[in-house]
């Protein structure tokens, strides 16, 4: 006997079990040899992540493909693991120590505080993988990797080390974004834009003449960072702005510093922005680093990698090596470009500003500005909102920072990537993220992909007392090469005992000696620096199956089917992953990129901590179990539109649970016990052979909408099958046979209801699979368990058993009565009002169907009696329900004109509602400037006002006759 409600607390864990002890979810199991691949690689969460309602989301959509396919008797392998994510996993060890008063990272060592992350890994890593199989993911975990696993780490070198003798990986000195905090380079996805309430500040530089004099005249540009004036090496003017056209080529005194700066002609110059003249410092902004290259500007580094100011390299050294390298500076001069005519004296540098040497970069910004006032080249400062760069982990300020990096050549590989998604070799659901596809890889910048870390994949770089560089995948390899070009003993690293003085005399010794022509032993030295993350993710889909080995696996499921994931790292993950795929297995590494929306809290709002509004889905699941989640997440998962999440909705869909429950529970209590005989193309009753053929349609509408990734189309279907046609119509039609004398037609019936509540059970395991899994235990009706978990069980497949002539009959009552029901809400008939019903001009089909449901009718529709007639009296309401005319005589039960007025009027009320929206949606001021979920409520209101209006609309005409 079933348990009078479904406990999900007392369920999920044990079905979990079950699914892991049998094995359920391992790919290649023996009975599936010959059948076809389906693979899924999961995007690895990081390794210190908690389960959040992307990860749910994302994970609840994989699910239902790989359960899917499963069923359909493909040999599904969806293929988890965990990112070992650098800066993430460095910070909570490096704060865990700080907690215990232990020593540091720095203090420990590289060794040591290595040793320490794996241990925190081996402890505490695994808690997202345990999330994950709490929402029900049915990843075949006996294969999880790890993105620092040996086999994955010699893939990363294999790539690293190819990429770099094909010449697609170099170093380099360009800007990065900078995390002071952190000290390393970081990427734009970890870069948080934070509105801040700021100033602009307006500075005046004095125009010089050719011989470095003062004219009077000054080009005002302005700045929200003004430390960086230190480091600028030029003004830039429009080309075509008339105001500056006298100026182009001449220079200005850079105030404080002294120093002679050229004023450039650049596009990037905007003659309607401000003064339409605009301060360049190369090495601290991105755009000027442009600039600076098309004008050949030196980039003078200003700050170091903890964001204080160098007024030392103001005054002495500037990052110009290719200049050096062309000329010799005479001395007293100062060069900030090779052109001949910037050959003016430098002049006098402030001295108070040689006394903000090794300040910080907000302490040195009020200093400057006091300083730019006291000696009048402050015009105004205006506040100024604006957007400002942060570190996501750390919270700091983010520096556009120049510095040297090790780069790809992303470039000449998105070339490929490009073209296979062009040519449909790989396509994008929805389409349109094609074009956010296409639009980063035709404006691609060299990928950086060196981090200043310890926790990562080690760069397989090593470097002579020379400065030769050695890229091999092993130390043991980069000694080899050493040896060969060295010709005499080469050892690796230096002892870590040895003071970095002591390395430096011994470096010093060793050139001397190679100089000299000596046999004194080499060290190499290895590159510091570690991998970004995203290297070594861009390989999962092929790394992860086993190469550079040619495993079996490898050959089998490359390319995998489908990936699912977020429209936030489509650059970031997806087009590297492109990029790799093509480049080392020479085709693409998917055939289908499904991309999911946002999951906001109800208002519409992006969810965030800041705003208090994040909502943890492992609480969602603690109170509304796994099932209600997921099917919640399904079932909102349209195509392009974001999800606003809300308890109710999940409540809602808790309830959906509970009906099916209630709904196998009557089943069970009316003896409906599934027979392996039924045969559901031969049933006799019409009604019986209605729900056979509504479950048909519905498998096959399901089907198709998981097969085109349309998943809230696909839940959906389902729950409208479950909720209103079965539950709702079939059980209610079907109860004075179940409960009823016995015989041959409570017999049929009793094996449909069972036959089709199997049926739902494995149509919604994708979405629901604990309940359904747990269903299809319980309900087998006999003392022996289940030959096979649903899991494993065979997806329904119910071709050619559609019925016309049931659905004719069935299909036909249905609608009469909901259309009956649907007039006494819209006209305010009392609910217990007995009304009659009259069929008008009806054909004998329909009379015959109305007399043999005729007490169902009455009792459903609450109906005095039904009756038939030639024409429909005066003041009825009239209805046209599959080509027949029903009327509803309601003179004398409800006030016609008095509905016609408020039906009007609540029609008007709508339509100015929704005309005020529409006015509202149509101020392009209004829909740029409005937060975006207050734009999104205001197109869900004007479509509701629509939809109410089209009913109301319909009402009134129905009334329009009487």
């Amino acid at each position: 006997m079933m348990e009078k409600t479904f406990d999900p607390k007392a369920v999920e864990g044990r079905i979990a079990s079950a699914w892991q002890e049998a094995g359920a979810f391992r790919a290649g199991r023996p009975e599936r040899a010959g059948a076809a691949a389906f693979t899924v690689v999961i995007p690895p969460p990081n390794v210190t992540g908690s389960l959040h309602m992307g990860h749910a989301l994302n994970t609840t959509l994989q699910d239902i493909l790989c359960r899917f396919e499963r069923m359909r008797g493909r040999d599904v392998l969806w293929q988890p693991g965990t990112d070992h994510a650098g800066i993430a996993t460095q910070m909570v060890v490096e704060r865990q120590l700080m907690e215990r008063q232990e020593p540091g990272r720095v203090a420990l060592g590289r060794e040591k505080f290595l040793a320490r992350v794996w241990e925190w890994k081996a402890k505490s890593g695994g808690a997202i993988i345990d999330q994950l199989q709490r929402l029900g993911a049915s990843c075949d975990w006996s294969r999880e990797r790890f993105t620092l696993d040996d086999g994955l780490s010699r893939a990363v070198a294999k790539v690293f080390v190819q990429l770099y003798k094909e010449g697609l990986i170099y170093k380099d000195k360009r800007l990065v974004n900078w995390d002071p905090q952190l000290q390393t380079a970081i990427s734009d996805l970890e870069v948080v834009q934070v509105e801040t309430k700021g100033h602009l500040w307006h500075f005046k530089y004095p125009v010089v003449d050719e011989a470095g004099r003062e004219t009077g005249e000054y080009i005002v540009v302005a700045t929200t960072r003004p430390e960086t004036m230190l480091g600028d090496t030029a003004v830039a003017v429009n080309p075509s702005d008339a105001r500056y056209l006298h100026l182009q080529g001449k220079c200005v005194r850079l105030p404080l510093v002294g120093r002679l700066i050229p004023i450039v002609a650049d596009e990037y110059s905007d003659p309607e922005k401000g003064t339409g003249a605009v301060k360049i410092t190369p090495a601290h902004d991105f755009n000027d680093f442009e600039v600076g290259r098309r004008h050949e500007l030196l980039r003078s580094i200003i700050m170091d990698e903890r964001a204080r100011i160098k007024t030392e390299n103001v005054f002495a050294e500037y990052e110009a090596e290719k200049f050096d390298k062309e000329f010799n500076p005479e001395p007293g001069l100062i060069y900030v470009s090779k052109s001949p005519i910037l050959k003016f004296f430098a002049g006098e540098p402030d001295e108070e500003l040689k006394k903000l040497n090794d300040k910080d970069r907000f302490v040195v910004r009020t200093a400057i500005v006091e300083m730019m006032e006291a000696r009048g080249f402050l015009e105004k400062i205006e506040p100024h909102t604006h957007m400002v760069p942060h570190g996501d982990r750390s919270g700091a300020v983010i520096e556009p920072y120049l510095t040297d990096q090790w780069y790809v050549d992303a470039k000449e590989l998105a070339e490929s990537a490009h073209e296979a998604v062009r040519v449909g070799k790989t396509r994008f659901i929805p389409k349109n993220w094609e074009n956010t596809y296409f639009d980063w890889l035709e404006n691609i910048q060299p990928w950086c992909i060196s981090r200043q870390l310890w926790w990562g994949h080690r760069i397989p770089a090593w470097y002579g007392p020379d400065d030769e560089r050695f890229v091999e995948p092993s130390e043991k390899e980069a000694i080899a090469a050493a040896k060969a070009r060295y010709r005499r003993p080469v050892v690796a690293e230096y002892p870590s005992w040895m003071s970095f003085t002591e390395q430096f005399e011994s470096i010093l010794a060793q050139q001397y000696a190679l100089k000299e022509g000596s046999a004194t032993p080499i060290t190499i030295t290895r590159d510091p620096d570690v991998l970004d993350t995203w290297f070594s993710s861009a390989l999962w889909p092929f790394s992860t199956l086993g190469w550079p080995e040619e495993t079996p696996d490898l050959k089998r499921r490359y390319p995998t089917s489908a990936l699912v994931t977020g429209f936030d790292i489509i650059f970031f993950w997806v087009a590297r992953m492109m990029m790799m795929g093509l480049h080392f297995m020479g085709e693409v590494p998917f055939r289908d990129v499904y991309i999911h929306a946002l999951v906001r809290d109800e208002k519409g709002a992006k969810m965030s901590k800041s705003k208090g509004n994040v909502v943890d889905p492992l609480h969602l699941i603690d109170t509304y179990g796994a099932d209600a989640l997921r099917f919640t997440l399904a079932a909102m998962a349209a195509q392009g539109r974001d999800i606003k999440l809300s308890t109710q909705r999940i409540e809602g869909y808790r309830n959906f649970g509970t009906k099916l429950w209630n709904a196998a529970r009557f089943a069970e209590m009316n003896g409906c016990v599934f027979q392996d005989t039924f045969n559901p193309r031969q049933t006799s009753l019409k009604l019986n052979g209605w729900i056979v053929g509504e479950t048909a349609k519905t498998i096959a509408e399901v089907s198709a909408a998981v097969e085109s990734y349309r998943f809230n189309d696909a839940a959906n279907a389902a729950y409208r099958f479950v909720w209103n046609i079965f539950c709702d119509w079939y059980l209610e039609l079907a109860k004075p046979l179940l409960q009823g004398a016995d015989g041959p037609a409570k017999d049929e019936t009793r094996a449909t209801t069972a036959f089709v509540r199997e049926q739902i059970v494995k149509l919604l395991h994708p979405f629901m699979p604990f309940m359904t899994e747990e269903l299809w235990a319980i309900t087998t009706g006999k003392e022996l368990p289940r030959a096979t978990l649903l899991a494993l069980a065979k997806w329904p497949e119910l071709d050619g058993c559609e019925n016309p002539e049931a659905e004719a009959e069935i299909g036909f009552i249905v609608e009469l009565i909901s259309e009956i029901r649907s007039v006494r809400a819209e006209m305010n008939v009392p609910a217990a009002a007995q009304i009659p019903l009259m069929l008008v001009n009806a054909s004998p089909e329909t009379k015959s169907r109305a007399k043999n449901w005729d007490e169902t009718i009455k009792h459903l529709a609450r109906l005095s009696e039904i009756s038939f007639a030639p024409e429909a009296p005066q003041k009825s309401v009239q209805m046209v329900v599959r080509k027949t005319v029903a009327a509803l005589p309601l003179q004398g039960i409800i006030d016609f004109e008095a509905e016609k007025t408020r039906l009007a009027k609540e029609i008007a009320k709508l339509k100015g509602d929704a005309d005020k929206i529409e006015a509202k949606l149509r101020n392009a001021d209004f829909v740029a400037r409005a937060p975006e979920e207050v734009v999104e409520e205001n197109r869900e209101r004007q479509e509701d006002a629509l939809s109410r209006m089209e009913k109301l609309a319909a009402a009134l005409a129905k009334l329009g006759g009487a």
